[in-house]
């Protein structure tokens, strides 16, 4: 029942673009919670795309692809990272949360937190938590860029000047040992690094021992890097001689 009833929510979406949590749960006969979840699922799945108060079909125009391409690449690893990530931040506290695939799996695992405060330039966490009446949501300013579906530019860097945080939470391309973290973006946000206390790297294994074209910051910058599971105990070797590392189950 439950997975016929998610497919006739994409095919709805499909047809219609957007709609309400409310206007399904009408449809369907179900509670508006039923649908919250259902729609988290498709969201996970990258099927569709969450926003305030319901959720709109990917129609995969343009460079938007890219955005849920990246979403569904190493999944489970991201969703472990992002969930190990949200635990470390404690009620009442505030994180910078960088745009991203992983952390958007983290702005999903912080909805069941109270008082705390988010700052981001990331369009998909502002959906993703505009209806999270525990968190105060932050969005800086910036110039909108849709293959990332996030904000850049000076606006971004003045916004961040002005905070300091008790957490950034941040991923990149890749972590190179001998060149560092590292980002393919020219528009990577390094404000972001100095707008809080304690820096959270998230990055899945994949994307250890790699390089990439531009260079965020030194491994030995961050605070802690977390990743998953299927990183070779010879890498975790190396990055724990440079900083503490933390294997998301």
């Amino acid at each position: 029942m439950e997975g016929s009833r998610i497919e006739a929510i994409l095919q709805l979406l499909k047809e219609n673009t957007t709609a309400s949590i409310g206007d399904i749960a009408e449809q369907f006969g179900v509670s508006q919670m039923t649908i919250r979840r259902d729609l988290q699922k498709l969201a996970e799945q990258g099927q569709v795309i969450r926003i305030p108060g319901g959720a709109r079909i990917e129609r995969w125009r343009g460079m938007e692809r890219t955005f849920l391409e990246r979403l569904e690449k190493m999944s489970p690893a991201k969703r472990s990272i992002g969930k190990a990530a949200a635990a470390l931040v404690q009620d009442g506290e505030s994180v910078v949360l960088d745009s991203g695939t992983t952390t958007l799996y983290v702005a999903r695992a912080l909805r069941e937190r109270r008082n705390v405060v988010v700052v981001t330039f990331s369009m998909a966490v502002l959906e993703e938590l505009a209806s999270a009446e525990e968190i105060r949501l932050e969005l800086t300013g910036g110039v909108y860029r849709s293959s990332s579906h996030d904000l850049i530019g000076h606006g971004v860097a003045e916004s961040l000047k002005s905070i300091y945080a008790d957490h950034v939470i941040f991923g990149a391309a890749s972590v190179s040992f001998s060149r560092g973290v590292m980002v393919h973006d020219p528009d990577a946000q390094r404000e972001m690094l100095q707008a809080g206390k304690h820096k959270i790297l998230l990055v899945d294994s994949s994307k250890i021992g790699k390089e990439a074209t531009y260079r965020l910051c030194g491994i030995e910058e961050c605070d802690l890097i977390i990743t998953d599971e299927l990183l070779p105990e010879a890498d975790l070797a190396r990055l724990s001689r440079q900083t503490k590392v933390q294997i998301a189950r």
